[in-house]
C-alpha cells in the first residue's frame, strides 16, 4: 500500500519531542547545570581573562566568550524541547510510525532500524536516529507497516522507502 505523508502544520509548528520520564529528567538536570553553575563559571573565566588586558590578543578570553555562546546555544535548545516535550510511556504499539517508535524501513532496498524521535531519548542506546522533521522522518510519519514512499535526499535523487514495523522504544 502506497500512502503520502500528512503535510506539516501550516503554522509552522513542529510536533512535540516524546521523551522517556529518564530522558526528561536528565536533560533537567543539564539544563539545571547550564543556567547555574556553568554559567557562573565561564563567568568568572571571562572575569579573569578579562582582568589579564588586551583582549584583541587573549586567546583565554576569547575561547571563554566561545564556550558561553556555545553553552547559552544549549541552553536554549534545552528550553525549547523540555517546554515542548511529551513526556511518558512509549506510544501505544498501533504499528504506526510516530516519535517514541522504533522503526525498521527499506530505505532504497537496504533494511535499516532507527529510533523516530529525539536522540535525547536514545542517549546511550545503540541505534541511529531519525527526526520526524528530517526528509526521511517527514515522508515515514503516519504510516504502517506495509506502506510505502518517497522523500526526497538533499541531493535530489528520489529514495523509495517501505515500512517494514514500527514498535514503542522501550530505553
Amino acid at each position: 500500500m502506497t500512502q503520502t505523508p500528512a503535510p506539516a502544520p501550516a503554522d509552522g509548528q513542529r510536533e512535540p519531542a516524546w521523551l522517556t520520564q529518564e530522558a526528561y529528567d536528565r536533560l533537567k538536570a543539564e539544563l539545571d547545570h547550564l543556567t547555574g553553575p556553568a554559567r557562573q563559571e565561564i563567568a568568572q573565566r571571562i572575569e579573569a581573562a578579562r582582568e589579564e588586558g588586551d583582549l584583541k590578543e587573549n586567546g583565554g578570553y576569547h575561547a571563554a566568550k566561545e564556550e558561553q555562546g556555545k553553552q547559552e546555544g544549549r541552553i536554549r535548545q534545552l528550553t525549547a524541547l523540555l517546554r515542548d516535550a511529551r513526556v511518558g510511556e512509549a506510544p501505544q504499539d498501533s504499528g504506526r510510525v510516530q516519535p517514541g517508535m522504533v522503526v525498521v524501513a527499506e530505505v532504497a532496498g537496504r533494511e535499516m532500524r532507527f529510533l523516530f524521535g529525539s536522540r535525547e531519548v536514545a542517549e546511550g542506546a545503540d541505534m541511529d536516529v531519525y527526526s520526524p522533521t528530517s526528509p526521511l522522518g517527514e515522508a515515514i510519519s503516519g504510516l504502517s507497516a506495509g506502506d510505502e514512499t518517497t522523500y526526497t535526499a538533499p541531493n535530489g535523487r528520489s529514495i523509495p522507502v517501505k515500512v517494514v514495523s514500527a514498535r514503542p522504544f522501550s530505553g
